[in-house]
């Protein structure tokens, strides 16, 4: 497959000038084991399948300016857990610092999340509506009449192809271990899915369809006047994890309580505040905030995740990270007792 210099890996931690030769990024430590490991490929060079979708604002290219870019990263100087993270929103270094700071793999795949904007409806026309979306752009199966994704341009294709591409062009951080050995499929009970907001929602969407390692949720999910919640799950429900901030209007106007007790996470413990108590958070799945964030509703949606509005101490030292490390790795079989 031929790629353009902007497809190979652009950001190995040398410490020297890259070069560009024939297509490719050379550096003089690319054979290094232990190292940071920070690599982007296009969706549409990866696979001549993959198709962009105006129609719901699923494009390739933007003002110029190409929109498909699907980023990885892997720190191999710490010991790996053998998890893939697949992140479902825009890239967020911080968070994928952290991630490969616990020794796990991270992605964040490009895939149909513009339709919101143009199917979401309220009401919907029944209460599965927009979970049928969600799993249609999840899976590239036909589960929605309202929406067409082929394969190729679902989240599980996408990443699959993504993968088998870094595992080929980054063998030091050994991602073949995330695929089939027909390399036809994700092992999935290594996969984490997690997202905020619209992406969390997908994710907790696609984790009752797909049996996955864990799914941790961040501002989310919503989807606040359907059902699907409720159907039967092929990820245990101890391995669903939310996280978010009080002053969030999907907290305030009870969007994210209720999905939150309609995946049955009341089983495993009470909503923890974070900010007046401890790891491991009496082992509970429903995690929030009243961190002060200036009283702004749209800073609070975005603090539950590193970043620019996450809250920091006097120090300048972000005030959640035992909680995004206990998201991401605290044992799922270690769970809280019934809120009643």
């Amino acid at each position: 497959m031929k790629h353009n210099w902007l497809a190979a890996i652009p950001l190995p931690i040398c410490g020297i000038a890259l070069s560009i030769l024939l297509g490719q990024t050379a550096c003089a430590q690319t054979n290094a084991k232990s190292q940071r490991f920070d690599l982007r490929a296009r969706a549409s060079e990866l696979d001549p399948l993959a198709k962009p979708h105006p129609e719901i604002d699923f494009l390739f290219e933007k003002d110029g300016k190409p929109t498909d870019w699907e980023i990885a990263s892997v720190d191999t100087r710490v010991p790996s857990q053998g998890k893939l993270v697949v992140w479902l929103m825009q890239h967020n270094k911080p968070l994928f610092d952290r991630l490969n700071s616990y020794g796990l793999h991270a992605v964040q795949i490009h895939y149909a999340n513009g339709w919101f904007k143009s199917l979401n409806k309220e009401p919907p026309p029944d209460d599965q509506y927009l979970g049928r979306i969600r799993l249609e752009a999840a899976t590239g199966e036909d589960f929605s009449e309202a929406i067409e994704i082929p394969h190729a341009d679902g989240i599980a294709e996408r990443t699959r192809v993504f993968v088998k591409w870094l595992a080929m062009k980054n063998p030091q951080g050994e991602w073949g271990q995330f695929l089939t050995e027909d390399g036809s499929s994700l092992v999935w009970d290594k996969v984490i899915l997690a997202g905020i907001s619209h992406g969390s929602t997908t994710a907790a969407r696609f984790a009752l369809h797909q049996r996955v390692d864990r799914v941790v949720m961040f501002s989310g999910p919503r989807d606040q006047l359907e059902n699907w919640y409720v159907l039967p799950s092929a990820t245990p429900k101890n391995r669903f994890f939310g996280f978010t901030h009080t002053l969030d209007s999907g907290w305030t106007k009870d969007h994210y309580p209720r999905s939150w007790k309609l995946l049955n996470l009341d089983e495993f413990g009470p909503v923890i505040d974070v900010d007046t108590n401890k790891p491991p958070y009496e082992n509970s799945r429903r995690l929030i905030t009243n961190a002060d964030v200036k009283k702004s509703a749209d800073k609070a949606h975005g603090a539950s995740v590193p970043g620019g509005a996450a809250v920091l101490d006097g120090s300048g030292k972000f005030i959640h990270e035992p909680v995004w490390d206990y998201l991401f790795n605290h044992p799922v079989e270690q769970v809280g007792e019934l809120d009643r």
